[in-house]
């Protein structure tokens, strides 16, 4: 799922993000164009991703399917994965969250201490984030898979930076799914912004964990 605060980031740029992936892991990648506000607030973009989802599980078994995404996409990453379950649809492989967006009500303490410091998210998304809500309470767990029983959720990992406005979001999502007994690893990469360095080794060593963990999900072997 990609990035793009929950309003923007479809169409081209979701589809050159698709063939990124696909370059970076080497196989096939569905990234989701759903839908956005304010023609289509939630849950149109839930609601996409959801079917995509039961698209792919007609066509693979479970156990052939990783699910990621960064930043807004994490938010519906998760929470589609929440939805899915709670809907009595088998988990994938695993869920792979990259600076994830997962709790729309900004509650974080990173949303206060990296506030001015992330080079990327200098500051709150609380704006974009009522507008893709249209209304909804922005602590359901739909819109902040944060605050959901992550029980039964596949293995994960999750990515962040010490300069990430979205620091506490990954880090708290990470205690919350090793409480509920999940597989979680947490990467946290030095003075890293909101989505990486732009190319910088760093990012070279971040995606190559994404690939890592990808591949160890599906049983094959990287490189």
């Amino acid at each position: 799922m990609h990035g793009g605060a929950l309003v923007f980031g479809g169409g081209a740029a979701c589809r050159h993000g698709a063939g990124v992936q696909a370059d970076q892991l080497g196989m096939t990648v569905w990234s989701i164009d759903y839908r956005l506000p304010p023609a289509h607030p939630y849950p149109a973009a839930l609601d996409d991703c959801l079917a995509v989802y039961r698209s792919a599980l007609a066509a693979h078994a479970a156990d052939r399917i990783v699910i990621g995404g960064r930043s807004a996409g994490g938010n519906l990453a998760a929470a589609m994965l929440v939805r899915a379950r709670d809907e009595g649809l088998p988990m994938p492989a695993g869920l792979a969250l990259l600076s994830p967006e997962v709790d729309l009500t900004e509650s974080g303490d990173s949303f206060a201490v990296n506030a001015g410091v992330d080079a990327m998210l200098p500051g709150s998304l609380m704006a974009p984030n009522r507008l893709y809500a249209g209304g909804a309470d922005l602590a359901h767990p739909y819109l902040s898979p944060l605050f959901a029983d992550l029980a039964g959720f596949p293995p994960s990992l999750l990515l962040t930076g010490t300069r990430d406005l979205f620091l506490s979001n990954t880090v708290r999502m990470h205690r919350r799914l090793l409480a509920a007994r999940v597989l979680a690893e947490l990467h946290v990469f030095e003075a890293m912004p909101h989505g990486g360095f732009g190319g910088a080794p760093e990012d070279r060593e971040a995606a190559a964990e994404v690939t890592r963990f990808v591949h160890a999900r599906l049983g094959r072997q990287a490189g």
